[in-house]
Protein backbone atom coordinates (compact mmCIF):
# COMPACT_ATOMS: atom_id res chain seq x y z
CA UNK A 1 0.00 0.00 0.00
CA UNK A 2 1.27 3.36 -0.41
CA UNK A 3 0.53 6.55 1.14
CA UNK A 4 -1.69 8.20 -1.47
CA UNK A 5 -4.42 4.98 -0.14
CA UNK A 6 -3.74 5.68 3.27
CA UNK A 7 -4.63 9.23 2.86
CA UNK A 8 -8.16 8.40 0.85
CA UNK A 9 -9.02 5.79 3.60
CA UNK A 10 -8.35 8.53 6.52
CA UNK A 11 -10.41 10.87 4.38
CA UNK A 12 -13.78 8.28 4.19
CA UNK A 13 -14.12 8.60 7.37
CA UNK A 14 -17.04 10.06 8.76
CA UNK A 15 -16.09 13.83 10.19
CA UNK A 16 -15.56 14.59 14.23
CA UNK A 17 -17.95 16.99 15.69
CA UNK A 18 -16.25 19.91 16.37
CA UNK A 19 -18.40 20.96 19.81
CA UNK A 20 -16.72 20.72 22.60
CA UNK A 21 -19.62 20.16 24.93
CA UNK A 22 -21.42 16.81 23.15
CA UNK A 23 -23.81 14.57 24.95
CA UNK A 24 -23.18 11.04 24.80
CA UNK A 25 -25.55 8.16 24.51
CA UNK A 26 -25.95 8.31 29.37
CA UNK A 27 -27.10 11.84 29.51
CA UNK A 28 -23.26 13.06 30.01
CA UNK A 29 -21.36 16.08 28.58
CA UNK A 30 -18.29 16.07 28.19
CA UNK A 31 -15.55 18.13 26.85
CA UNK A 32 -12.32 17.71 25.16
CA UNK A 33 -9.65 19.63 25.99
CA UNK A 34 -5.57 19.09 24.49
CA UNK A 35 -6.55 15.28 23.90
CA UNK A 36 -7.79 14.74 27.15
CA UNK A 37 -11.81 14.33 28.29
CA UNK A 38 -13.35 15.39 30.88
CA UNK A 39 -16.86 14.68 32.20
CA UNK A 40 -18.71 17.72 33.53
CA UNK A 41 -21.86 16.01 34.33
CA UNK A 42 -22.23 12.14 35.55
CA UNK A 43 -25.78 11.74 35.70
CA UNK A 44 -28.82 13.42 35.29
CA UNK A 45 -31.02 13.62 38.43
CA UNK A 46 -34.63 13.21 39.06
CA UNK A 47 -36.36 15.63 41.39
CA UNK A 48 -38.79 12.40 41.98
CA UNK A 49 -36.72 9.92 42.56
CA UNK A 50 -35.88 8.48 46.31
CA UNK A 51 -33.71 10.53 48.39
CA UNK A 52 -30.36 9.13 48.57
CA UNK A 53 -28.88 8.44 52.02
CA UNK A 54 -25.78 10.32 52.84
CA UNK A 55 -23.75 9.82 56.03
CA UNK A 56 -26.02 9.38 59.09
CA UNK A 57 -29.14 11.13 58.17
CA UNK A 58 -32.52 9.89 56.42
CA UNK A 59 -33.81 12.47 54.04
CA UNK A 60 -30.90 14.91 54.63
CA UNK A 61 -31.53 16.19 58.58
CA UNK A 62 -31.64 14.73 62.03
CA UNK A 63 -34.21 16.44 64.01
CA UNK A 64 -33.79 16.42 67.57
CA UNK A 65 -37.23 17.65 69.62
CA UNK A 66 -38.33 18.36 73.11
CA UNK A 67 -41.69 17.51 74.54
CA UNK A 68 -43.13 18.64 77.69
CA UNK A 69 -44.42 15.47 79.53
CA UNK A 70 -45.79 16.92 83.58
CA UNK A 71 -44.49 19.53 85.65
CA UNK A 72 -40.76 19.61 84.99
CA UNK A 73 -40.39 16.22 83.03
CA UNK A 74 -39.54 16.01 79.12
CA UNK A 75 -38.64 14.20 76.34
CA UNK A 76 -36.45 14.19 73.94
CA UNK A 77 -36.86 12.58 70.78
CA UNK A 78 -34.40 11.98 67.96
CA UNK A 79 -35.84 11.42 64.04
CA UNK A 80 -33.98 10.92 60.74
CA UNK A 81 -31.35 8.55 61.48
CA UNK A 82 -30.20 6.65 58.67
CA UNK A 83 -31.33 2.91 58.69
CA UNK A 84 -27.78 1.98 58.29
CA UNK A 85 -27.22 2.55 61.65
CA UNK A 86 -28.36 0.10 64.51
CA UNK A 87 -30.73 2.60 67.24
CA UNK A 88 -30.58 0.18 69.89
CA UNK A 89 -26.73 0.39 69.79
CA UNK A 90 -27.20 4.44 69.72
CA UNK A 91 -29.86 4.21 73.01
CA UNK A 92 -27.26 2.30 74.97
CA UNK A 93 -24.40 4.92 73.99
CA UNK A 94 -26.82 7.76 74.76
CA UNK A 95 -27.93 5.96 78.28
CA UNK A 96 -24.15 4.80 79.21
CA UNK A 97 -23.23 8.69 78.32
CA UNK A 98 -25.59 10.80 79.49
CA UNK A 99 -27.20 9.32 82.44
CA UNK A 100 -30.48 8.83 81.42
CA UNK A 101 -33.10 6.53 79.94
CA UNK A 102 -34.29 5.88 76.85
CA UNK A 103 -36.19 3.51 74.12
CA UNK A 104 -36.89 3.04 70.66
CA UNK A 105 -40.08 3.76 69.71
CA UNK A 106 -41.65 2.77 66.27
CA UNK A 107 -43.91 5.81 65.16
CA UNK A 108 -46.00 5.01 62.04
CA UNK A 109 -44.99 8.44 60.18
CA UNK A 110 -41.49 8.83 61.31
CA UNK A 111 -40.81 5.26 61.47
CA UNK A 112 -38.03 4.80 64.29
CA UNK A 113 -37.68 7.11 66.90
CA UNK A 114 -35.29 7.43 69.93
CA UNK A 115 -36.85 8.74 73.21
CA UNK A 116 -34.57 10.23 76.14
CA UNK A 117 -35.96 11.29 79.35
CA UNK A 118 -34.57 14.62 79.68
CA UNK A 119 -33.18 17.81 77.99
CA UNK A 120 -30.76 15.93 76.12
CA UNK A 121 -30.54 18.08 73.23
CA UNK A 122 -27.31 19.71 72.89
CA UNK A 123 -25.57 16.65 74.78
CA UNK A 124 -26.92 14.19 71.57
CA UNK A 125 -26.12 17.15 69.10
CA UNK A 126 -22.38 17.38 70.23
CA UNK A 127 -22.16 13.38 70.55
CA UNK A 128 -23.49 12.84 67.15
CA UNK A 129 -20.87 15.57 65.87
CA UNK A 130 -17.88 13.79 67.51
CA UNK A 131 -18.98 10.63 66.95
CA UNK A 132 -19.04 11.42 63.10
CA UNK A 133 -22.33 10.28 62.60
CA UNK A 134 -23.53 13.80 61.00
CA UNK A 135 -22.63 17.36 60.35
CA UNK A 136 -23.41 20.49 62.47
CA UNK A 137 -25.64 22.00 59.65
CA UNK A 138 -27.70 18.20 59.23
CA UNK A 139 -28.91 18.75 62.73
CA UNK A 140 -32.05 20.41 63.14
CA UNK A 141 -33.54 21.28 67.00
CA UNK A 142 -36.61 22.09 67.73
CA UNK A 143 -38.42 22.69 71.32
CA UNK A 144 -38.72 26.22 73.34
Amino acid sequence: MSDIDVDLRMSDLPEEKNDPFEESEEGTETQETEGHVQILNLSKSDPFAEPQKGGGTHEGFIHIRIQQRNGRKTLTTVQGISEDYDKKKLVKAFKKEFACNGTVVDHPEYGEVIQLQGDQRNHICEFLTNVGLANKDQIKMHGF
